[in-house]
């Protein structure tokens, strides 16, 4: 486990992304000035900074408000449909605050309509506060390990800062993108360098991506991308407030409030994912594809697979159920089952156990189906 996944929250474009993302870009159109006017910079230029800045000192001292929202067209979510999970992320907007001192400091603040959720990193003290349930989480390292608990063992929510958005998106840029510079822009008050990727392949969903980063610090202050047809972001995350100095120490401090519940966990593989890593064994899972038009294949339990009301005997997840009772039944030489679309990414469901999932249109994913 490497020491710095836990603070992905706040870390920038990772170095290795990055640097690939600036060999194999393709195309790359050179800075066009604009207002306001920063340094001309190209695009290979721009993503080796961000990478530089990284590997010379980390992300700097900093902290601000980040909002995200997304407008995918997915059936509206139920009213009172439980705000923590992930699937809230996927329609309206949601706000963090967050704060990075270094490395072994930070804290994100994920707040709700009567509620919030802090994780604090503090040196070797980690901690989740959770004030909806008034319960707090020390997380301890399981005995043996050596170095920081990963990140995703911690729960979480995704791309909710511009940093870890950029991370994921840059990860696959390579020979399959078009990269360019537009007009420099501004960000919460900031100037920034707009970095717009584009697919070449026909059949993504995906417009462009659209990466703003700092002027002077390169750090990603927003992503948003666009798909196609649509003159607004289907998703965005990007700060509303930022301020590059150091936080208050006391922004670190947590100490459990009189009364709240206070468990500790030490994090180690969970049962239940080891031996999801036992099913899935080598072979299982594949991807069909390349670049932007990447679709993923692997199996879903028959347990796991789209049931209705009925079935589940009456005890349906709000959120999941609403998406999967929008699907639209398909059926072609490749077998039939279910299929969900929205403006970014497309889903199948095969009667035949299996979970097709890209950022292609529906014609790929049912051609995937078929490549077997």
């Amino acid at each position: 486990m490497s020491r710095g996944k836990l603070v992905r929250w706040g870390v920038p474009v990772a170095a290795v992304a990055v640097i690939g993302a600036a060999i194999g870009a393709g195309p790359v159109i050179a800075a066009v000035s604009g207002d306001p006017v920063l340094p001309e910079r190209s695009a290979q230029q721009l993503l080796a900074d961000a990478a530089a800045a990284v590997q010379k000192d980390g992300l700097p001292p900093m902290s601000g408000t980040v909002l995200e929202t997304a407008s995918l067209g997915l059936p509206a979510l139920p009213q009172g449909a439980a705000t923590a999970s992930p699937l809230s992320l996927l329609s309206g907007s949601h706000e963090a605050k967050v704060w990075y001192g270094s490395r072994d400091q930070f804290r994100l603040a994920v707040p709700g309509p009567m509620n919030e959720t802090n994780v604090i990193v503090n040196g070797d003290q980690t901690w989740l506060w959770e004030s909806q349930t008034n319960k707090a989480t020390r997380i301890k390292l399981a005995p043996g390990a050596t170095d920081r608990p990963d990140r995703t063992q911690v729960p979480s929510a995704p791309a909710m800062t511009p940093q870890q958005a950029a991370e994921q998106l840059l990860s696959k840029v390579g020979e399959h993108s078009v990269v360019s510079v537009t007009n420099t822009t501004q960000v919460a008050g900031r100037s920034a360098y707009e970095l717009v990727l584009a697919p070449k392949e026909g059949g993504s969903l995906i417009q462009d991506i659209r990466l703003a980063l700092d002027g002077e610090t390169y750090v990603p202050l927003r992503v948003q991308v666009y798909a196609k047809g649509s003159a607004e972001p289907a998703f965005e995350v990007g700060f509303t407030q930022v301020t590059f100095s150091a936080p208050a120490p006391e922004n670190f401090t947590f100490t459990p409030p009189a009364g709240a519940k206070v468990e500790e966990k030490t994090l180690s593989a969970p049962k239940e994912a080891q031996q999801r890593r036992e099913d899935f064994r080598e072979g299982d899972v594949k991807t069909v594809g390349e670049g932007w038009t990447t679709v993923a294949v692997l199996p879903v339990p028959k347990a796991d697979a789209p049931r209705s009301t009925a079935e589940s005997g009456g005890q349906e997840a709000p959120s999941l159920e609403t998406i999967l009772r929008s699907a639209t039944p398909v059926s072609g030489p490749w077998g039939s089952g279910k299929l969900i679309k929205t403006k970014l990414v497309s889903a199948l469901f095969t009667d035949d156990g299996r979970l097709l999932v890209g950022a292609v249109t529906p014609e790929e994913l049912t051609k995937a189906a078929g490549a077997r």
